[in-house]
């Protein structure tokens, strides 16, 4: 929930962001290693994709709730990053292809260019 607020003290305007603290699931990477799940990675890393795009803040905010939600559904403990990522691919796709591009190139950690073009014949 979004709420726009006042300083009492200054009358500066801010807004607040209220989320529902759910409850806690750890990410297994590649590795094997385990971690708490953190939002603002996720956010940091989109927002580096989606750099110098036209895609607002609240898009980006959406996006990651939907995944967030996608994620909480599935009532598991632990999740794989892939899943995370897979998530985020797909949602990026519907909302901008030159973001998805850029953020498949960090996730899928393409070797040469045969992967990257098979990927973006798979978008054309």
């Amino acid at each position: 929930m979004r709420r726009r607020r006042e300083c009492l003290a200054c009358s500066h305007r801010f807004t607040t962001y209220e989320r529902i603290e759910a409850r806690r699931f750890f990410v297994v990477k590649k590795d094997g290693r385990r971690e708490l799940f953190n939002r603002e990675k996720l956010v940091s890393g989109l927002r580096r994709a989606c750099e110098k795009r036209p895609i607002s803040q609240d898009q980006l905010e959406e996006l990651v709730g939907s995944v967030e939600r996608s994620l909480f559904v599935r009532a598991e403990t632990e999740v794989p990053t892939s899943a995370i990522g897979e998530a985020v691919m797909e949602a990026l796709k519907g909302l901008d292809k030159v973001a998805y591009i850029r953020f498949a190139s960090v996730y899928r950690s393409f070797h040469d260019l045969e992967s990257f073009q098979a990927e973006l014949a798979g978008l054309l």
